[in-house]
């Protein structure tokens, strides 16, 4: 009977839109023990990961927070996403659970200075673009934090060439520091654009926050996930 290369069991800590897919990120979890981030994807779909891909042998699709085991075939880091391995799209996915607060909290990564570099700043964002030189410089590209003054801000921006998009960002602090940065959490996407626009606090969360891939220069910082206790 044909097998994987090898397989990797993660916490998921993220399951967010791109294009092309989802990108789901997560920490290894071996015999109890959290250990490194990985990211699944597929190199065929510009490294987006197809919802067929993503799914249980039910017919389930695999989400934030569930522990999943993935097959994969080859380790492929990229720049600064070190952490990322190639699926091997010819076996399911198999879920063998699910997370508890406790392992969220284990699992939130120390953080004693800035998130990755700070100084480059988008139109609509602060502190969220790393140059592209910096970037490459970079050994990782998730991180598991504890923000502080967390808000969810929901309103219009101007898109790049032309045109205007209600989007979800966050603001929040981490070590005295200020960021915004955009939301590609499709739960809290829906949940907070079918609010009115404005500014929402968020108490005792924890933020998966990623380092895209590099473009036009620089990499830019998203939220990937927002997670609460009560997501659990």
């Amino acid at each position: 009977m044909p097998r994987p290369n090898y397989s990797k069991t993660i916490l998921c800590l993220a399951n967010s839109r791109r294009p092309g897919g989802a990108c789901f990120a997560g920490k290894e979890l071996e015999v109890g023990k959290l250990g490194h981030w990985v990211r699944p994807i597929d190199a065929k779909r510009s490294n987006a990961i197809a919802e067929r891909d993503a799914k249980y042998a039910d017919g389930v699709s695999a989400d934030l927070l569930d522990i999943v085991r993935m097959p994969m075939s080859a380790a492929a880091p990229s720049d600064h996403q070190t952490e990322n391995h190639q699926i091997d799209p010819g076996f399911y996915w198999t879920k063998k659970g699910r997370a508890t607060w406790e392992q969220i909290i284990e699992a939130t990564d120390k953080v004693a200075g800035p998130l990755w570099s700070d100084g480059d700043h988008s139109f609509h964002g602060l502190n969220d673009k790393v140059n592209e030189e910096t970037a490459k410089t970079l050994d990782g590209s998730l991180l598991l934090i504890k923000p502080s003054q967390l808000e969810l801000v929901v309103g219009e921006e101007s898109k790049f060439g032309g045109g205007t998009a209600r989007k979800v960002r966050a603001k929040f602090k981490l070590n005295g520091t200020d960021y915004n940065f955009v939301v590609t959490d499709p739960w809290i996407e829906t949940k907070y654009l079918a609010k009115p626009d404005g500014s929402y606090a968020v108490d005792g969360s924890r933020l998966c926050v990623s380092l895209a891939e590099i473009l036009n220069g620089s990499a830019t910082k998203l939220v990937a996930a927002v997670i609460t206790p009560d997501r659990i």
